[in-house]
C-alpha cells in the first residue's frame, strides 16, 4: 500500500522526466540529421568538383589524380568498404575496425555485415565493391531506438496514469455513493425513530392515530422510494409516459417542509402548467435526477436565504425543466469540473447529487443537464424528448387545469 502511494506521487514527476527528455532528445535528433545533411552536401559537392577538375584538366595525370583525391574524401567519410576479386579474394578495404593482420575467416564475416547492409556493386575491371553504412547512420539508429523506449516508456506510464485515474474516480464514486445513499435513508429513518420515541414517551396519548398513520406511511413511503432508486442502478431505464410536472411537485412538496423558515429562511417556488409536459422515461430516475438538481439550489442558499424557483416548459420538441437559485453562483474554475464525481464546492460535501443527475438525464434519457449561471444565482437546465402521440407530434398534457402556478409571460 505504501510503495503504492509511492509510485502515484512519483508518477507524474517521471512523467514529466521523461516528457522533457523526449523533447529534448527529438530536438537533438533533428539538429543531428540537419547537421549532417549539411556535411553530406558539402562532401558531395567536393567530390563532385574534383571529379570535374580532373576532367578539364589538360595533364595526363590530372585525371588519376583526381581519381585518387575522390578515394581519399570517400575513406575521410567513414563508410567501411572492401574490394573483392572475382575469386573472393580481398584487394581493397578501409574504414575496417578489424586489426591490421585479421584472419580471412574474420575478413570474410565482416565483409557478410557489410552485403547485409548494402548489396555489393560489381564493377567490371575492378571487382565486386561491398560497402556499409557510414557512421552517423548508426548513432541516428541509436538515437531514434532511444527515443522509441521513451515514447513506449511515456505510452505505459501515460495508460497507467489514466486507469489510476478511473480507479480513483470510481472509488470515489463508490464513497460517494455510499454517503448518498447513507444521506437519502437517513432523513425517513430520523423521523420514524422519532416517532417511536414519541410513542414510548405517549403510549395512550397525544397524536391522534390517523395523523401518526400518515405520517408513519410517509416515511415508508420514502423508504421504498430510495430502494427503488437504488434498485435502478446499472439496470437499463425504463420507458414510459412520465408527467413533469407532476415529478416536480412531488420533488417540490418533498423539500418545502424541510426548508428553513425563521434564520436566512428560503423561498421554494414551482411554476409549471399542469402534471405536463410528458417525457419519455422512468419516473424513479427523472425525479431522482431533478431532486439532486433542487437540493444542490438549496444548498447553496445555506447561511444566507434566498428563493429558488422551478419551472417546467416546453421547448420545441423537448421539454424543459430549469432550477435557479439566486445565491452566490459557481466561480469559472469549477465550472469545467462541474459534473465530475467528487467535485463540490461545499463543506462536507460529496459531491455526487450533479454527476449522477448528468447520468440520468443524459445517458439513460437522452436529455441534456447544463449549468445556464449568469452574472447572479445559478440556474440548471433539464431538457427531455417529449413523447409523441401516434400522429408524430409531441404530447403536452395539463394545458388548462392547473393545481400549479404557470410560468410567468416573457416581459
Amino acid at each position: 500500500m505504501v510503495a503504492n502511494a509511492a509510485l502515484r506521487r512519483a508518477g507524474p514527476v517521471v512523467l514529466l522526466g521523461l516528457a522533457l527528455l523526449f523533447g529534448a532528445l527529438s530536438t537533438g535528433y533533428a539538429w543531428i540529421v540537419a547537421r549532417h545533411l549539411r556535411d553530406d552536401a558539402r562532401h558531395t559537392s567536393r567530390m563532385l568538383g574534383l571529379v570535374f577538375a580532373g576532367l578539364n584538366d589538360p595533364d595526363p595525370d590530372a585525371a588519376a589524380g583526381a581519381l585518387l583525391a575522390l578515394a581519399s574524401q570517400v575513406r575521410a567519410l567513414g563508410v567501411p568498404i572492401a574490394v573483392t576479386d572475382t575469386v573472393g579474394r580481398v584487394t581493397a578495404m578501409d574504414n575496417s575496425p578489424l586489426p591490421p593482420g585479421a584472419d580471412s575467416a574474420a575478413v570474410a564475416r565482416w565483409i557478410a555485415g557489410l552485403d547485409e547492409v548494402n548489396a555489393p556493386i560489381l564493377q567490371p575491371g575492378v571487382g565486386i565493391i561491398h560497402y556499409g553504412a557510414p557512421p552517423m547512420a548508426g548513432r541516428l539508429t541509436a538515437l531514434a531506438v532511444i527515443q522509441g523506449a521513451i515514447l513506449l516508456s511515456l505510452v505505459v506510464i501515460a495508460a497507467w496514469a489514466v486507469r489510476w485515474w478511473i480507479a480513483a474516480a470510481r472509488d470515489r464514486l463508490w464513497v460517494a455513493m455510499a454517503r448518498e445513499s447513507a444521506h437519502q435513508l437517513g432523513t425517513p429513518l430520523m423521523s420514524l425513530t422519532g416517532w417511536i420515541d414519541y410513542l414510548r414517551e405517549h403510549p395512550e396519548g397525544g397524536v391522534g392515530t390517523d395523523e401518526l398513520v400518515r405520517h408513519l406511511e410517509a416515511d415508508a413511503e420514502r423508504l421504498e422510494r430510495v430502494a427503488r432508486r437504488f434498485e435502478r442502478i446499472g439496470r437499463p431505464a425504463r420507458r414510459e409516459a412520465v408527467g413533469l410536472g407532476a415529478v416536480a411537485e412531488r420533488v417540490v412538496a418533498y423539500f418545502r417542509p424541510r426548508l428553513p423558515t425563521l434564520a436566512s429562511p428560503v423561498q421554494l417556488t414551482l411554476y409549471a402548467s399542469g402534471p405536463g409536459p410528458d417525457a419519455r422515461g422512468d419516473p424513479v430516475l427523472i425525479e431522482w435526477a431533478l431532486e439532486a438538481v433542487v437540493k444542490n439550489a438549496i444548498d447553496a442558499l445555506k447561511g444566507r436565504g434566498g428563493r429558488v424557483d422551478v419551472r417546467v416548459e416546453p421547448a420545441g420538441a423537448r421539454a424543459r425543466i430549469s432550477v435557479q437559485d439566486d445565491g452566490p453562483g459557481i466561480a469559472p474554475e469549477v465550472r469545467a469540473r462541474l459534473f465530475e464525481p467528487g467535485v463540490t464546492t461545499k463543506a462536507g460535501g460529496w459531491g455526487i447529487g450533479l454527476a449522477l443527475a448528468r447520468r440520468i438525464v443524459e445517458d439513460q434519457h437522452d436529455g441534456r443537464l447544463r449549468h445556464a449561471g449568469g452574472s447572479g444565482g445559478t440556474t440548471f437546465v433539464i431538457e427531455l424528448p417529449l413523447t409523441r402521440t401516434s400522429g408524430g407530434q409531441p404530447r403536452i398534457s395539463g394545458e388548462h387545469a392547473s393545481p400549479f402556478p404557470r410560468p410567468p409571460s416573457p416581459k
